[in-house]
């Protein structure tokens, strides 16, 4: 008898490209169909053939306090009964606002959108219209959602299912965009020389988290800062990821760098769909209706997901999330480099604070080509040996894990001894 999950699969085929909503949930390359949720609480999700699973993919990143927190759900059926959409100004997105300023110092100004992809490309638009320039400076595995001039070398989905770019985008749109390796300062340099007065920024994940997760060289964001300021572009961070996952000020707040302009998502919705653009006012102020870079979305600053993200970030910062998730994960961290010890592999292994990867490489990874040597059958591998066991971790060696505050101890060495068991 054919499970519910592969009934449901069927009969999405037939109606969906693919069967799935995003590319990366399809599963290809896995020898095996997806399986589709019926419901999830703190660290757990189960399946509609009744199936408990430890998760650690956490919808992509949102789920920091786990899944169904109670202050989250709790704010939400508030706001629902005040109406789910009014397409008018609500209370909630100034608190949102305020609070995000707050926070994050590099952001005067904030405006809200509806996903991170909408975050970044209203990002470009304003930087080009802001310095009058139409090139940007991206960089080979970072991903920045599914924008016409920034697939091009990209990470997540379009990396694990085909080349790491689309069919649809107009060549003339790819010309404006300069790929560059990650790390790669000299090649910045370069496209600065032979691209003079042209450039309008560079959009970067600071901690690339769409090619698996790797680390920005000593020094080097702070040399893009430097390389921005002297010819006039602006630096614009994508921390849809790491904005108020790493640290309470992102990952801007560990490096101490101030971006000219942020895009936000995941986190500050609590779940629901939800992304943020802000930086210096006098750049946001270029804004319609004030100036004339126009952007607009009927459901922007829905009262909704302002609520569940309010009452995440609230419950993050009074009982000190951060601290907790870092303890999480150091103790994740020590027990899987303990088992790759144990068992004599010298696979790579990183993590900051709640994010982690496993690479199946015994390179040191620091970019894009250094992440694709990783060995994507012994993944598959890894992950159905996971799977098989009640874990769900990310489903391709290109994607990160996530922990959150409702992962506990217990969890954490339940999974290493699954890990052990799926490495052997």
């Amino acid at each position: 008898m054919a499970s519910q999950s592969s009934e449901l699969f069927r009969r999405a085929l037939t109606r969906i490209p693919g069967g799935v909503n995003s590319p990366v949930r399809a599963f290809r390359g896995l020898g095996r169909e997806p399986f589709f949720v019926e419901r999830a609480a703190g660290s757990k999700i189960w399946d509609v053939d009744g199936n408990e699973y430890i998760d650690y993919v956490g919808t992509w990143g949102p789920a920091i306090l786990g899944h169904a927190p109670t202050v989250v759900i709790d704010a939400v059926r508030f706001a629902a009964e005040r109406g789910v959409s009014f397409g008018i100004p609500n209370p909630y997105e100034v608190e949102m606002a305020e609070l995000i300023c707050r926070w994050v110092p590099s952001i005067e100004k904030v405006r809200m959108v509806n996903s991170g992809t909408e975050a970044t490309m209203s990002c470009l638009r304003l930087a080009r219209g802001f310095t009058g320039r139409d090139k940007i400076i991206k960089f080979e595995g970072c991903y920045h959602g599914h924008v016409d001039a920034l697939l091009v070398n990209a990470g997540s989905g379009a990396l694990t299912h085909g080349r790491p770019d689309s069919a649809g985008v107009p060549a003339e749109f790819a010309a404006l965009t300069i790929s560059v390796p990650f790390n790669d300062i000299a090649a910045v340099r370069a496209a600065f020389r032979e691209n003079q007065k042209q450039i309008a920024a560079i959009i970067l994940e600071p901690i690339p988290a769409n090619a698996g997760l790797y680390f920005p060289g000593e020094n080097f964001l702070q040399q893009l800062r430097d390389e921005c300021s002297r010819h006039g572009a602006l630096l614009i961070f994508d921390e849809v990821m790491t904005g108020f996952r790493v640290a309470r000020g992102g990952a801007q707040e560990i490096y101490g760098i101030r971006p000219d302009l942020t895009a936000l998502g995941k986190v500050i919705g609590g779940g629901l769909p939800v992304g943020a653009f802000g930086g210096r006012a006098e750049i946001m102020d270029q804004l319609s209706p004030l100036g004339p870079v126009y952007q607009a979305g009927t459901l922007s600053g829905n009262p909704l997901a302002m609520a569940a993200g309010l009452a995440q970030l609230r419950e993050l910062e009074r009982i000190d999330g951060w601290s907790a998730l870092g303890k999480t994960g150091a103790r994740f961290e020590e027990l899987t480099r303990e088992t790759l010890r144990d068992l004599k592999l010298k696979w790579v292994f990183h993590r900051i604070g709640s994010m982690f990867c496993l690479f199946f490489t015994t390179e040191p990874v620091t970019d894009l080509a250094s992440a694709k040597r990783s060995d994507p059958e012994k993944f598959a591998r890894f992950f159905k040996a996971g799977l098989d066991r009640s874990v769900y971790f990310a489903p391709s060696q290109f994607e990160t894990g996530f922990l959150s505050t409702a992962h506990s101890i217990d969890d954490v060495e339940r999974t290493a001894s699954v890990v052990r068991d799926a490495l052997l």
